[in-house]
């Protein structure tokens, strides 16, 4: 009877020692759940957010985290953004990296998380926040040295210059907000330029986008080059421009790859596009958060660099990684 009471111990000590977590370990080590790191985009249907979740899903399986990827429908649903950070605060994460729609209305619920003892990255677009201290670190590109990039390649599109048309993006979007105006100081950094900004936004979709941009074309009188800030304002506009002619006649940077804005170079339509590395931003972002869960170091602003891609570079090995990267085998789809 002693014998059996002493190994029914030892079982039940053993059982304890290999269920009870010790938080000491690293993310996915033997006996530990993943650490679940919660990633919330501004959408999920243009490419760019889903390299950012190649890039985030990357990250998480080598480092053995969870990585969820929820975002809003609409890249200007401010509002269910809000409650899709509070829905995941309460179902407590380890980390949040956020790409925040608005950079004003998202600093309270980022606040909330912060004070709940979940930390938060931020990517892509800047919030009125203090890093280190209302969230952890802002993994982004340097946006307005991408749009100056934009820019500088529009005054070499334009040497007895010329008036230059801006189709700006989303008002509260501090990246493209940042794009738009780091161009703008570009061209005007140079003689003989013209900006003609009418301070139009054009919406979250591609179709608002190509709405916009026919308007905007049918309000101006005469123009020599268009840039446009990201992914849908860049398709709209090259829509709008085929519809009346225009495609090739007039300069066109653009942002963001899309298969259209790739085909677009090679027909003559696109002169360049400033593209981001969104794999990267996801990787580090999900890295940035495991790495302070780990009481690692981690740089409050990490730039995840911007390259400007025209019709002389295209091909090159540089410009496919970034233009084309295979989706569906870094997602599994």
């Amino acid at each position: 009877m002693k014998q059996a009471v002493m190994s029914g111990v030892l079982l039940l000590l053993a059982c304890v020692a290999g269920c009870e977590r010790s938080p000491g370990k690293p993310a996915g080590a033997a006996g530990n759940p993943p650490v679940r790191i919660a990633v919330i985009p501004k959408g999920t249907t243009h490419e760019f957010w889903q390299s950012v979740h190649a890039g985030a899903k990357q990250a998480g399986a080598a480092r053995g985290a969870e990585v969820t990827f929820r975002g809003p429908e609409r890249e200007d649903d401010r509002e269910q953004q809000i409650s899709l950070l509070q829905n995941t605060i309460a179902s407590r994460p380890a980390a949040i990296v956020l790409a925040p729609l608005d950079h004003a209305a998202l600093v309270g619920p980022v606040r909330d998380a912060t004070r709940a003892g979940i930390p938060v990255v931020i990517i892509d677009s800047g919030l009125d926040a203090t890093p280190g201290v209302d969230y952890v670190a802002m993994v982004a590109t340097d946006n307005t040295n991408a749009g100056w990039l934009a820019g500088e390649h529009l005054r070499t599109l334009l040497p007895g210059g010329g008036k230059v048309l801006v189709l700006r993006y989303l008002e509260g979007s501090q990246s493209t907000t940042q794009r738009e105006d780091g161009c703008i100081a570009a061209l005007r950094a140079g003689p003989g330029i013209e900006v003609i900004d009418p301070g139009r936004f054009a919406g979250a979709t591609r179709a608002q986008a190509q709405e916009a941009a026919e308007n905007l074309i049918a309000a101006t009188p005469s123009f020599d080059a268009v840039f446009c800030p990201n992914e849908p304002t860049t398709f709209g506009m090259l829509l709008a421009l085929k519809s009346r002619g225009l495609a090739g006649r007039v300069k066109f940077v653009g942002f963001d790859s899309s298969e259209a804005a790739i085909e677009g170079m090679r027909q003559g339509h696109v002169q360049g596009i400033v593209v981001q590395n969104p794999i990267r931003m996801g990787r580090l972002g999900v890295e940035s958060a495991l790495d302070h869960l780990a009481g690692k170091p981690v740089s409050p602003e990490i730039d995840t660099g911007a390259m400007l891609v025209t019709p002389s570079n295209m091909d090159s090995q540089e410009a496919r990684d970034l233009l084309s990267p295979n989706l569906r085998a870094l997602l599994g789809g």
